[in-house]
């Protein structure tokens, strides 16, 4: 199954009936509207390579693997986040499975969008 049909339906059980709006299955992404006026953006390529950005208002974040960082202890993981600072990742990890870091993010994401907590 496609991963990003496999996340789909499992975000959709999980948070549809609450701060889920609406998720789109694009052609390489899931696109994730939340009730808070939080866009999500969704990409795996497999377990080890994704990135997840999301947009609150004027406020950008991104999670990825890009392996650019290498002086933080997440490594390859890093946050940007809404000042254009790059951060070691609070969240995510490959050592979990697509869905458990999906799920911890959005969880976050729901919490406090600004990540003033993570």
């Amino acid at each position: 199954m496609n991963l990003h049909l496999e996340l789909k339906e499992k975000i959709e059980a999980a948070y549809g009936s609450g701060p889920l709006v609406s998720i789109a299955l694009k052609q390489d992404a899931l696109l994730i509207e939340l009730d808070s006026g939080v866009f999500v953006e969704l990409r795996y390529l497999n377990p080890q390579e994704y990135s997840i950005g999301w947009i609150w208002g004027e406020a950008e974040f991104r999670i990825d693997t890009a392996p650019l960082h290498p002086q933080l202890n997440t490594y390859p993981n890093h946050l940007h986040d809404d000042s254009g600072n790059i951060l070691s990742d609070p969240l995510t990890s490959l050592a979990n499975e697509p869905w458990d870091n999906v799920q911890i993010l959005l969880d976050a994401i729901i919490r406090n969008p600004l990540m003033t907590d993570a």
